[in-house]
């Protein structure tokens, strides 16, 4: 089989065209230039042509700039001056990594399409990887369900801690096993304000208003805040925890409470996504990649391609623009953005 491998100069795209190379297949890697930071392709080049030279594959350099703009940074930038908290890893996934590199490897001829992702496809369902704490089925939960016969994880049923152990042991690869981790994020070096710093002034202060809309504080400029935050704003005469409940992008206010008025039960949602036939079911929820699931009940409008979740508990800081994840078990079996 010919198979096209998203690496990155990481440790986990490396192992997988490893892997895939000794199982016999005919593999092609393919680095993709997604922005422009600094720096920061030269030397994932080097190390992916290093790779490339090792295991005696031809390896690609795809340019991908003007697409991630226009998919994932944009949206990122805009989404934060709307006043919401995006997800640029799930549209990466969508558009780009299991979109537009998913078509440069067909035009290539090859089969299928292999990333370094932690998740299993099991039964025809993106399922969470064999290691929970590296799983990114979360992540992937917006890729439509027809692509998932084109591609592969080799590394869904491995744990992190073993494939970093093996690339030490092989004297060429050996770096990749000890180097530090990448960020979620890939084009965010220290935090996303500095990025909106490019785009925008952050800096303009504003009022904190509670909920009824009296104002009760001031703050250092609306998109510094997410929902759930409990800092870097002042509160008059406060002797209680204050906690960003929204934000008003449009009069640069945030809404503050106390923790209890952070409690949710139902979410709703848009660009639902859906692997499943039914539109009312029982799952289990996840709000954002790192929160507990929570047991909930769900109504879609497949029409509309939105939905509404009544969960079973109460959850904290759902944010508008954050991912909402559908489980059954381990599954996916849909998902849709925070409205």
């Amino acid at each position: 089989m010919k198979i096209m491998v998203a690496m990155s100069g990481g440790v986990d795209s490396t192992m997988t065209a490893k892997f895939l190379k000794e199982q016999g297949h005919e593999i092609e890697g393919c680095y993709m230039k997604l922005h422009s930071k600094p720096g920061y392709h030269e030397e994932n080049i080097r190390k992916v042509k290093k790779v490339g030279d090792f295991l005696g594959i031809k390896v690609h350099i795809l340019d991908l700039q003007d697409k991630f703009n226009d998919f994932v940074y944009t949206p990122f930038i805009n989404g934060y001056k709307n006043g919401v908290t995006p997800n640029p890893c799930a549209l990466c996934n969508k558009f780009i990594k299991l979109g537009a590199l998913l078509d440069f490897a067909k035009a290539n001829g090859c089969d299928k399409l292999a990333t370094g992702h932690y998740v299993q496809i099991i039964n025809g369902l993106i399922t969470a990887s064999k290691d929970p704490s590296k799983d990114q089925s979360y992540f992937l939960a917006q890729v439509p369900k027809e692509l998932l016969n084109d591609v592969i994880f080799p590394l869904g049923d491995k744990f992190k801690a073993d494939i970093k152990e093996l690339a030490k042991s092989i004297p060429v690869l050996s770096e990749f096993g000890t180097q530090a981790e990448s960020s979620e994020i890939c084009f965010v070096e220290d935090t996303y304000v500095q990025v909106l710093q490019k785009h925008f002034n952050t800096d303009l202060p504003g009022n904190v208003v509670d909920k009824n809309g009296k104002i009760i504080g001031t703050h250092q400029g609306y998109m510094h805040y997410t929902i759930g935050k409990r800092r870097g704003f002042e509160i008059k005469g406060a002797h209680e925890p204050h906690f960003v409940l929204s934000i008003n992008a449009d009069k640069n206010e945030i809404v503050v409470g106390s923790k209890d008025d952070l409690k949710e039960r139902e979410i709703m949602l848009e660009s639902v996504n859906m692997f499943i036939d039914e539109s009312e079911f029982d799952c289990a929820v996840k709000i954002r990649y790192r929160s507990p699931k929570i047991a909930a009940k769900v109504s879609v409008n497949r029409d509309t391609k939105e939905a509404k979740i009544t969960l079973n508990d109460e959850a904290y800081g759902v944010a508008k623009g954050q991912l909402c994840v559908m489980y059954h078990d381990d599954s996916v079996i849909a998902s849709g953005f925070i409205i």
